[in-house]
């Protein structure tokens, strides 16, 4: 908020009377002193033109009744753009978006196929956290086929700097890879998918040990 601020050369006050707060309780969120409510996140998104990366992170925990394809919707996902957030919801971190639906058990198909364009979209999240969370979860191999797909979507744009920006969050995923088979949000899937997919998978998945026919090709908004 403080680099926002400055770059539109407002001084504290200023921000402070657009926002609808006082100088003190806006010190105080510049300093991380206060916590950040989901009403004054939605405000600041608007009034500094913040982008959705800038959302604190909260407190991971398991997703209860959430809305993942209204969640990509609101980000800018074209393939759910239709989708509207409750009003009642502030914006979510897009990392803490793409962790929730990795973590999910059974994911609708078209939430599963916007996630490699959450991964090309916000490049710029939170690494760090997004990874260490993974990898508590054992997600880490969900996450990586994400960002797999989005570097193969990358390709086809001959976006060698977005390749090379995703190729070093891919190396941190590879050598915590998993050897137990997983599938890409489908657990429901009955033995006889099961089976089919392990001898008809792409490579790219074998590599990251999961059951799915997903293949960047098939993705018609990743690149959107």
């Amino acid at each position: 908020m403080r680099e926002a601020r400055r770059k539109k050369k407002w001084t504290q006050r200023q921000a402070a009377v657009a926002l609808g707060v006082t100088q003190g309780y806006l010190s105080m969120l510049e300093k991380g002193r206060r916590a950040v409510s989901d009403r004054f996140a939605r405000k600041a998104l608007k009034v500094l033109r913040l982008p959705p990366t800038a959302v604190p992170l909260r407190s991971w925990e398991a997703a209860r009744r959430r809305d993942f394809g209204a969640e990509l919707g609101a980000l800018g996902y074209p393939g759910l753009s239709y989708l509207r957030l409750s009003s009642s919801r502030g914006p979510r971190n897009p990392a803490e978006v793409l962790l929730g639906a990795l973590s999910e058990p059974n994911l609708d198909a078209r939430v599963a196929e916007g996630l490699p364009w959450l991964v090309l979209r916000y490049v710029d999240m939170d690494w760090v956290w997004l990874t260490d969370n993974a990898k508590m979860r054992d997600l880490q191999n969900r996450l990586g086929f994400a960002v797999s797909l989005a570097i193969d979507t990358a390709k086809t744009k001959s976006d060698t700097e977005m390749v090379t920006a995703l190729r070093s969050r891919l190396d941190v995923l590879e050598k915590a890879r998993l050897a137990r088979e997983d599938t890409f949000c489908h657990e429901s899937m009955t033995l006889a998918e099961k089976v089919w997919l392990r001898q008809n998978r792409s490579a790219m998945a074998a590599h990251w040990n999961l059951l799915t026919d997903m293949r960047a090709e098939h993705l018609e908004h990743a690149s959107g």
